[in-house]
């Protein structure tokens, strides 16, 4: 009986021991310089895409050279991290990359900001020390068309989403007094620039929104309704087209405009300190949940307290702006939040890290300093559970993502050694993304062995075959059993371009080494 007893303890003891947010894998890529990390978004294919900076020339596992001092670099990788495909786009000068869109037609939108002239293949000159640069590609990674947007001084892009008609908004801070293709004033220092292009990359509208000082646009969402909110880093009064006064040396200032770019209100938040935001998240229930960091005590509309130094700070608003509830996170002494998501279940993951804590000359590093730092809160920001993964360098989480198998993504960038939770490294700088499991999520099951995505479609679908092949073909065919397309196929992701055929059901069929399988795909207009 004594021995049944000391079986039963162990396995209890074991399976407190077993973590419900174990690490999957991880992997890294780059060149042997630097490689920034800025952004991940998951793909239909359950694959992810990378979107971030390079100045590393072909190297480690990069495949393209460097077109200047530094580029767009685009890495799609599959469910299980191995490289798809990878694209570079720069001219002579630093190009660099915030952002990444995956579109509804099956392709990519790359968002970010150029002070390169018309060179490598950069296509047009730009028009101050700065502009919008954004590249649209196919499913593929072909480009489609490229626009850069700007005035006379600088302007950096921060942000970018696809709007419910299929179109762009962009948003970012502008230097530019109205010049060259920049239509909106410039009130102050630095003002929030917002752009609405179409599907073709056509500017539909822009507008500015600034005080006399710095205001720069940090994160964009869409409304429930039409419109948008526009939330941001703010050091004005109320001047300029600025409607709300300021509290501390800088808050956090969200502006809802409508789908032309006027404002419809404005407010700001923050306390006596320094507030910044980074994240405005609309959530299912249409409320608004907004993230950043603070170092201010109780104090103006700021009521939730900090622990020491600078920590996270979330709050959730109705529509209207009201503050719902908020809490205050502490990691260490300087907090970064880089982004939250939401789950199916109206639980949040926030993804940050803390800054170096230093002792006299010497750095010390606890568990979660320079680390990435995951943090899953309930649907009223009571903290669930936090992980820490890191390396013994710096280890910057800038994304996560809810993967399709209902587990996380974390992509960020890592200067550390191969050490600690980092199996593999390539240079200087690396993208470093890291997939971690969530038993708390309930995983989605997959459409069946073959998908596609969009379906239907105007032009491009990609078809996901959902099993592992050594040799594969396949075909695209009418209703009357004709081959209208072969299509060679080395990855589990297929792109198909039905843009120049007539509208009509299709029929793909791809023949594995392991049987045949088929899906139906709608042509619309």
């Amino acid at each position: 009986m004594k021995h049944f007893y000391s079986i039963a303890f162990l396995c209890i003891l074991i399976s407190l021991s077993v973590s419900a947010q174990d690490i999957l894998w991880d992997k890294s890529y780059g060149g042997l310089h630097a490689d920034y990390l800025f952004d991940a978004k998951p793909t239909q294919d359950y694959g992810f895409i990378l979107a971030g900076s390079s100045i590393s020339d072909k190297s480690g596992n990069k495949q393209d050279k460097s077109f200047g001092n530094m580029d767009y670099w685009v890495w799609k990788m599959d469910q299980n991290g191995s490289l798809d495909w990878q694209k570079s786009y720069g001219g002579s000068d630093i190009d660099f990359l915030k952002t990444i869109i995956t579109t509804r037609d099956g392709g990519f939108l790359l968002a970010g900001t150029s002070a390169s002239p018309k060179s490598g293949n950069k296509k047009d000159n730009g028009f101050g020390f700065e502009d919008f640069w954004v590249i649209k590609l196919n499913a593929d990674g072909s480009e489609q068309w490229q626009k850069t947007l700007g005035g006379i001084a600088s302007d950096k892009l921060h942000t970018a989403i696809e709007t419910k008609d299929g179109g762009f908004l962009l948003a970012g801070t502008s230097d530019s007094p109205t010049s060259e293709n920049k239509k909106g004033k410039n009130y102050g220092s630095s003002d929030y620039w917002i752009v609405r292009i179409d599907a073709t990359g056509e500017v539909l509208w822009d507008n500015s929104f600034g005080g006399v000082y710095l205001d720069t646009v940090e994160s964009i969402t869409e409304a429930a309704e039409d419109g948008f909110y526009i939330l941001g880093y703010s050091n004005s009064p109320d001047t300029g087209n600025k409607k709300t006064e300021n509290f501390g040396n800088g808050d956090f200032w969200l502006v809802r405009i409508n789908k032309e770019g006027e404002s419809l209100w404005q407010r700001s938040y923050g306390g006596e300190g320094d507030d910044h935001p980074y994240v405005v998240l609309s959530l299912k229930d249409k409320g608004l949940l907004l993230g950043g960091i603070s170092n201010s005590p109780n104090s103006n509309t700021k009521q939730a307290s900090n622990k020491k130094g600078t920590d996270f700070w979330v709050f959730k608003l109705d529509e209207e702006g009201t503050i719902l509830w908020e809490k205050t996170y502490d990691i260490g002494e300087y907090d970064i939040l880089s982004n939250i998501i939401e789950n199916k279940d109206g639980s949040m993951l926030m993804a940050g890290y803390a800054k170096s804590e230093r002792v006299g000359l010497k750095r010390s590093d606890s568990r979660g300093i320079n680390d990435y730092v995951a943090i899953k809160i309930d649907e009223k920001g009571e903290e669930k559970w936090r992980k820490e993964i890191g390396s013994n360098g710096d280890d910057i989480l800038q994304q996560v993502i809810l993967t399709r198998d209902q587990g996380y993504l974390l992509a960020g960038t890592s200067n550390g050694s191969v050490s600690g939770d980092r199996n593999s490294g390539q240079g200087r700088h690396d993208f470093w993304v890291v997939k971690l499991l969530d038993e708390e999520n309930d995983e989605v099951a997959n459409g069946g062995m073959l998908e596609a995505f969009p379906n239907p479609t105007s032009g491009y679908t990609n078809v996901i075959i959902n099993e592992d092949f050594e040799n594969a073909t396949a075909g695209l065919y009418d209703m009357n059993g004709r081959q209208v397309q072969q299509i060679p196929i080395s990855h589990r992701t297929v792109p198909v371009n039905l843009s120049g055929l007539p509208i009509g059901v299709y029929l793909f069929s791809v023949e594995t080494n392991n049987t045949t399988y088929s899906v139906k795909i709608l042509k619309k207009d």
